[in-house]
């Protein structure tokens, strides 16, 4: 039990280095959106992840609504970051 305990534990800390890389691309995100004309939450973007998430869950034996879950989640952080960014470079626009 403690081998399976320790392979987990490296899991963890694979998937926070993971979800540590996905958060500067948010940071980019947030730097790109305004010369492009974009809020920081997009209804269709945040959809279209979704259900590229569930599809993958789906396609890898995890339970899909588990996965929407966490992901929800991860996107309403992911928002509230680019939101924050854009209006600390006073950005206009951040909080459509």
């Amino acid at each position: 039990m403690g081998a399976l305990r320790l392979q987990i534990d490296e899991i963890d800390r694979e998937l926070i280095a993971l979800l540590v890389e996905r958060a500067a691309h948010i940071d980019r995100a947030a730097e790109l959106k305004p010369a492009a004309g974009l809020p920081a939450h997009i209804d269709s973007r945040v959809e279209e992840v979704v259900n590229n998430v569930r599809a993958a869950a789906n396609g890898a034996g995890l339970d899909a609504d588990l996965a929407e879950d966490v992901w929800r989640r991860l996107i309403g952080w992911s928002i509230a970051r680019e939101e924050m960014a854009m209006q600390h470079s006073g950005i206009k626009g951040a909080d459509e």
